[in-house]
């Protein structure tokens, strides 16, 4: 009872700081330090951090943090309230990406999550007022399936012929901190919760026991890290497209951005093409860059087959959207519709994923293995099962199969596993591949 009085406390006090960003768009709050180390604010926090999570620096877990929470939360909030509290180096680790590459992550302690995540609690009741709808990248209430269902409404009911597939090069590396602080200020007047982010930037990173430090960029897995990236493109990118569109532009144009990927639809070309080198302008005045093999404008939309063909050129092109493929395509009554499947590259690096993991778990038993892939098949299907990419669902799930009857066959020399047996164990543990979402036209107009 005690937890639940405490959650409606800090709800209720960030309700009005929420309401009183609403009411005035150029408001700068002065005080909002004490809602961040107010322990009640910190308990959420930390009740909301991964149990699993790999420590820091420091070594410090979960479990050992909360043997004795709150004398460890009083003293937190002692040290944030005078100013003694310090933030520790990351710990660099590197995580597999689908093409190969490995992309670096930083690990904080426990205790800069615990207060990163109450401080990224605390400015979003201020920011969320100010973001704007096309702004869908890790945001409370909103997922990438909310971006996807705009991004195909978009497609669907906007006069749309051509779309920029943008990607910002390095993007998290490239943050131009100055300008990061002076977007932050815009809204945050108290310097003190500037300084705690200010620790956070320049905290280093930690690597083979060397200490490095960097004078841009944020670093990549920590808790605040995604609401300081869209606080900087709400201004380097939200606000400036807007203001284009609305003066630039005679024809259609729709923008659904997902942290820093972003897709851009136009009716006219001659537009796109403006809207490009205005783009790549003003990014470079922010220190960004657009990608130059990864930025692409290409026909795409209703009438893009038909005038593609008229012009003796092959279909339309394709491109790529959180983890899913956008086609052109028809309906079975010969009407335009966007096809969505799974990416390739997103699809191999699964299976391989899987498959590497097999073999370590080959002499593991059999209910046990099948109780563990069921899971992934499961959550594959939960996340790509969307209206007419079935087929790549149902591949998915055999592919599975067939790699779990290959290692299943090599558990012993007494000879391969029937498939008779394996259909059996898959049609037990593999659950069915089926469509988890509904069609986007109607999902989007309920959440809209």
């Amino acid at each position: 009872m005690l937890r639940a009085q405490d959650r409606n406390g800090v709800q209720q006090a960030l309700e009005r700081v929420r309401q009183a960003a609403r009411k005035d768009k150029k408001l700068r709050f002065t005080t909002l330090l004490h809602h961040i180390y107010n322990p009640s604010t910190l308990r959420e926090a930390y009740f909301g951090l991964k149990r699993d999570a790999a420590p820091g620096v420091d070594g410090q877990t979960w479990q050992s943090y909360g043997q004795d929470l709150e004398a460890n939360l009083q003293d937190l909030s002692a040290r944030l309230k005078r100013g003694a509290y310090r933030a520790k180096p990351t710990r660099r680790a590197y995580i597999p990406k689908a093409d190969g590459r490995q992309r670096p992550l930083g690990v904080t302690t426990l205790e800069d999550k615990l207060v990163q995540r109450a401080t990224t609690e605390v400015l979003n009741a201020v920011y969320e007022t100010d973001f704007l709808g096309f702004s869908y990248g890790f945001r409370p209430g909103r997922s990438q399936h909310n971006a996807l269902d705009a991004l195909y409404v978009g497609l669907m009911r906007k006069k749309v012929n051509w779309v920029l597939d943008a990607d910002i090069r390095g993007f998290f590396d490239a943050i131009n901190r100055e300008w990061l602080m002076k977007f932050v200020e815009h809204r945050i007047a108290d310097q003190r919760v500037g300084r705690l982010i200010r620790k956070w930037l320049n905290a280093g990173v930690l690597e083979d026991g060397v200490r490095t430090y960097s004078q841009t960029g944020t670093v990549q897995g920590g808790s605040i890290s995604p609401l300081l990236a869209n606080i900087y493109l709400h201004y380097a990118f939200d606000l400036w497209v807007q203001q284009w569109s609305t003066k630039q532009t005679t024809g259609d144009v729709i923008v659904v951005r997902y942290a820093d990927d972003f897709i851009v639809g136009f009716q006219h070309k001659a537009e796109a093409e403006r809207f490009l080198t205005d783009l790549r302008q003003r990014f470079a005045k922010f220190g960004l860059e657009l990608h130059p093999d990864k930025t692409r404008l290409i026909e795409f939309g209703r009438f893009a087959a038909e005038n593609r063909r008229r012009r003796g050129q092959d279909k339309p092109e394709k491109f790529d959207f959180l983890g899913f493929t956008h086609l052109c395509g028809t309906t079975r009554s010969g009407g335009f519709t966007v096809l969505r499947q799974t990416m390739r590259k997103r699809f191999q690096a699964k299976l391989a994923e899987i498959k590497a993991e097999l073999k370590r778990r080959m002499h593991d038993p059999v209910p046990e293995v099948g109780k563990w892939l069921g899971t992934i098949v499961d959550g594959h299907c939960r996340y790509y099962g969307v209206p007419m990419n079935g087929p790549a669902l149902m591949l998915f799930r055999h592919r599975v199969g067939w790699l779990w009857h290959r290692v299943m066959s090599r558990r012993s020399q007494r000879g391969r596993v029937t498939w008779d047996r394996m259909r059996r164990l898959v049609a037990r543990y593999l659950p069915w591949a089926r469509v988890h979402h509904p069609y986007p036209l109607l999902r989007f107009g309920v959440t809209t």
